[in-house]
């Protein structure tokens, strides 16, 4: 079993967010800690149906952060190319937050995580008690993939976004590091003052 130390979670954001962020954490739209100079990079037509889509926790999906499970996912795909009305956003002012399944635990942070996308009928919801059977519950070879269309397999975008959805802000303390697709990404965030080994360049993490 994958220990929940290796699950890692992945936020992204627009790179001019990471000061708000670093100084108040991963916020909530509706914390008393809000960036009011937040800038968006998803599509606002899902943002809006998430607001108001319930679950069976008795919120809604708009009430949480989401985390995705893997990097590459079909909405970078969307961000980056600008598809489905998303105001296309260059590789270099994205930036993914990384933090992991047992530093969210080691937190006592309360959330819940899907099996996919979080707003599909298909999709199951799981509470934080059933976090220790993770392994078994998620679609892994799915998650990793890199082309998510497959004739033979038309549910695998679905399990590939399985989402992580966390209640309340995230502490700084417990991201982990961050990831960029430049030099020049990275040459900003150090100007930032995040300190040079939390920050990984991998360009193939974006399209």
């Amino acid at each position: 079993m994958t220990a929940l130390n290796k699950i890692y979670l992945f936020r992204m954001t627009h790179i001019e967010n990471i000061p708000h962020i670093l100084q108040y954490g991963i916020t909530h739209r509706n914390s008393q800690y809000s960036n009011k100079n937040y800038i968006p990079i998803g599509d606002n037509s899902i943002i809006s149906t998430r607001n108001h889509y319930p679950l069976n926790s008795g919120k809604t999906i708009g009430d949480y952060i989401p985390f995705y499970f893997a990097i590459r996912t079909p909405m970078l795909y969307v961000i980056q190319k600008g598809f489905n009305g998303v105001a296309s956003t260059k590789p270099t002012n994205i930036i993914y937050c990384v933090t992991s399944v047992q530093k969210i635990l080691d937190s006592n942070l309360n959330f819940i995580f899907t099996d996919g996308h979080a707003n599909n009928n298909l999709t199951s919801e799981y509470s934080k008690s059933q976090v220790y059977n993770i392994e078994n519950i998620l679609d892994h070879e799915a998650i990793n993939c890199k082309d998510w269309k497959d004739e033979n397999d038309l549910d695998k975008k679905r399990r590939k976004e399985a989402e992580f959805l966390l209640e309340a802000d995230l502490p700084l303390n417990n991201i982990l590091g961050y990831i960029c697709y430049d030099k020049e990404a990275k040459d900003r965030l150090i100007s930032y003052g995040i300190d040079v080994n939390k920050i990984v360049v991998r360009r193939q993490y974006y399209f």
